[in-house]
């Protein structure tokens, strides 16, 4: 299929790619485009300043978890209603984890047939930008290199001697350029920019940045730029949906999310944290949760006093080091999850929802309670205690459905062996999944009896060499899971919760994981 699209690349990290692609979308969007955007890797800030600047959710194209038909179906099947595509990449056009670049934006660019947008920081440079343009052009020809965007540009002079040693030089087009302003500039903390809902007068700093590219930019060229990209060769069999209205205000007929309670039998209810301490969700993974049979319930973990009203719980990363005071003040649904979780409400969380889990979250001199389920503390530091792609392997003591562990179509047949792993769990070979992490915390005083989901192959995990802390029905890790092919986690679960809901189980098997505090009365497995 044939769609107009371009790639938003750079020479290196912190070039202003997420600013220039905010402010092309919104400009845009303001002719009357329709713009659907894409980040690179794993990433939930920047999807979120997309999502604002678009009005639509913001999509992951990433090597190291998806197939290269996973990204193109995931791009043909977003894009297909869209006038453009934009998609942002991540760190500069040739960086990447694999030496060979076939993990890297050149390299998506070439899968996808999409021309580049080069955005160059100019600062300090003036006719060094040609040998520079030249040798990223040179480096891959294959590569399209069509256009390059000047940013943070001193002064009206310095931007026409860039664009003198641009067109003296080189072939490539200059698309327009962004003059050096405070007012563009995102603010950043530990895990990258500041989130939208933080960040204050969102759209005013989009519109603002917006106005600059309608002004300084050539929007006519890079239209007729996006329209040379190559048609997509997508697989027959791809699919991929939006999510639901409920997490990205979007209208639900138009996201094409499926009822699967008429597909996947009976539907289930999963409380989703969704507030300003948790918000990292993929929204496709939302999308296939909801596919998969659940009605996602959104509850804030700062103002709600009760769990509402569900057979799962999905807590996702965030940030709860910024708002552990607030967490820590609601102690009634605090008390209520640990309740519920050590009662055997299958639970998965990630990140910041298992620092949440833990019994208090420590920064400096600063400590709060947190839920307690895990017997241990999650403390801050300066540096990232974990951070990158990882490779984890799953353990038998993984209770999700399918070949991965947990309850599989023998349900009956001795909930304990099963979720402890042990002859009558039938087990298969252990998956390799991956998935990626990032985090400054560290979880202190573990048990040493700890039973682990996942066993670490690359990456820092929970203690180095495990992740995924299981207790009860609860899976918590630092991983950061992509619901894909190769390990649609999302349908695992959301069946396990349902397995769980239909045979009324109470699993025992690891509250005595739980020794800080007094465990919540198990009950034995239903016999037939």
């Amino acid at each position: 299929m044939s769609m107009s699209r371009i790639l938003i690349a750079a020479a290196h990290k912190s070039s202003g790619k997420t600013t220039v692609s905010l402010g092309i979308a919104r400009a845009l969007r303001r002719q009357g485009l329709a713009v659907q955007s894409f980040k690179k890797g794993p990433d939930y800030i920047d999807p979120m300043w997309h999502a604002r600047a678009t009005g639509r959710a913001c999509y992951n194209l990433d090597f190291n978890t998806q197939s290269r038909d996973e990204i193109t179906a995931m791009l043909a099947a977003h894009s297909a209603d869209a006038d453009l595509a934009l998609i942002e990449a991540n760190m500069g056009l040739y960086d990447g984890v694999d030496t060979e670049g076939r993990d890297g934006n050149a390299a998506l660019a070439k899968l996808i047939g999409t021309p580049v947008i080069l955005v160059v920081d100019t600062e300090g440079m003036t006719r060094g930008i040609a040998p520079l343009l030249l040798g990223y052009r040179v480096f891959d020809p294959e590569v399209h290199i069509a256009g390059v965007v000047l940013n943070r540009v001193a002064s009206a002079r310095h931007e026409q001697k860039l664009r003198a040693a641009v067109e003296r030089y080189t072939e490539i087009p200059v698309i327009g350029a962004l003059h050096r302003d405070l007012a563009f500039h995102l603010p950043e903390r530990h895990l990258g920019l500041t989130t939208p809902a933080e960040t204050g007068a969102v759209d005013a700093f989009i519109d603002g940045v917006a106005e600059a590219v309608t002004k300084n930019f050539d929007l006519a060229m890079l239209k007729s730029i996006a329209a040379l990209a190559m048609p997509l060769l997508t697989p027959p069999a791809a699919s991929a949906r939006r999510t639901s209205s409920s997490f990205l205000g979007e209208t639900a007929g138009r996201d094409g999310a499926v009822n699967a309670s008429t597909r996947n039998g009976s539907q289930v209810r999963i409380a989703v944290a969704r507030d300003a301490a948790f918000g990292f969700y993929y929204p496709d993974d939302l999308a296939s949760l909801e596919r998969a049979g659940a009605e996602l319930v959104v509850f804030d973990a700062e103002q709600a006093q009760r769990l509402p009203k569900a057979d799962g719980l999905f807590i996702g990363g965030g940030f709860p080091e910024m708002r552990m005071d607030a967490l820590s003040a609601n102690a009634s649904l605090r008390a209520d999850i640990r309740a519920k979780v050590l009662g055997g409400l299958p639970t998965y969380a990630e990140c910041g929802g298992l620092m949440y889990l833990t019994e208090a979250i420590r920064w400096g001199e600063q400590r709060a309670e947190m839920v307690g389920v895990i017997p241990a503390e999650a403390v801050m530091h300066d540096r990232p205690q974990g951070r990158g792609q990882i490779v984890i392997e799953t353990t038998a003591h993984l209770p999700w459905g399918g070949p991965w562990g947990g309850l599989r179509d023998g349900l009956r047949d001795g909930l304990r062996d099963v979720t402890l792993g042990g002859a009558a769990a039938g087990q298969g070979i252990p998956t390799t999944i991956r998935a990626h992490e990032f985090h400054h915390a560290e979880i202190v005083d573990l048990p040493d009896d700890l039973a682990y989901a996942f066993k670490m192959k690359r990456g820092t995990g929970v203690n180095g060499r495990h992740d995924g802390i299981v207790i009860a029905n609860m899976v918590a890790g630092f991983a950061h899971l992509r619901s894909t092919e190769a390990f649609p986690w999302a349908e695992r679960f959301v069946d396990f919760v349902r397995r769980h809901k239909t045979a009324g189980l109470l699993p025992a098997a690891y509250v005595r994981n739980a020794t800080r505090r007094p465990a919540a009365p198990a009950t034995e497995p239903l016999t037939a």
